[in-house]
């Protein structure tokens, strides 16, 4: 079975695409799944803002707990809590990742972290949720440095079009330094953090 598959019922249903093998497929039937998926309708306010919270977590690839305790953290925080989410959620380990260009997608990044690929600061993580912080860096360890995925890595397949200037990246040594925590407008997320905000207000 094409793993791609349900990824892509679900990029048409967000509306967006959640990877790159998704593109094509989405931008050849948009509309989500299912005989109704053509119709439009009149989606209630609560709808609207579901949609956004969901758009949020799927390209995340986080858990509803994940994205709810981030959303809590984010409130008790100074400044507006849209713009803290979304730095939280870029201090995540398994975003660095993505964003550095270290992987291609938001799962593959996960794999990464997960399967013990990657050092912090000369320390094996292994944990994707793994916060972050200024001054960190984060690199392909060692002993996985000529595995393939890598090798692509460190050439540049993965290199962001748009770079993350709160990151350092040296692909070619296959590190990333954290400089600083990110500014909403900085972060390619197809979301509006506003109505992430009031469904988690409501």
């Amino acid at each position: 079975m094409n793993q791609s598959r349900p990824k892509v019922r679900i990029s048409r249903a967000l509306g967006i695409a959640l990877t790159p093998k998704c593109v094509k497929y989405f931008e050849k039937r948009p509309f989500p799944p299912g005989v109704h998926g053509r119709r439009r309708r009149n989606q209630s306010d609560y709808a609207v803002r579901l949609m956004e919270k969901q758009r949020l977590r799927h390209q995340y690839n986080l858990s509803e707990g994940q994205l709810s305790r981030a959303f809590k953290e984010a409130a008790r925080r100074q400044g507006a809590t849209g713009e803290n989410l979304i730095a939280l959620l870029e201090q995540r380990l398994d975003a660095v990742v993505l964003r550095s260009g270290l992987a291609r997608t938001i799962y593959q990044a996960r794999q990464i972290v997960s399967h013990q690929h990657i050092v912090v600061n000369g320390r094996r993580v292994d944990k994707p949720s793994f916060r972050t912080r200024a001054g960190d860096v984060v690199e392909v360890a060692e002993r996985s440095r000529e595995k393939t995925p890598f090798q692509v890595a460190a050439a540049g397949a993965h290199a962001p079009a748009r770079s993350a200037p709160y990151l350092s990246a040296d692909l070619p040594n296959l590190k990333v330094t954290v400089l600083r925590p990110a500014v909403r407008t900085e972060v390619p997320v197809i979301c509006d953090t506003q109505l992430v905000v009031e469904f988690y207000s409501r």
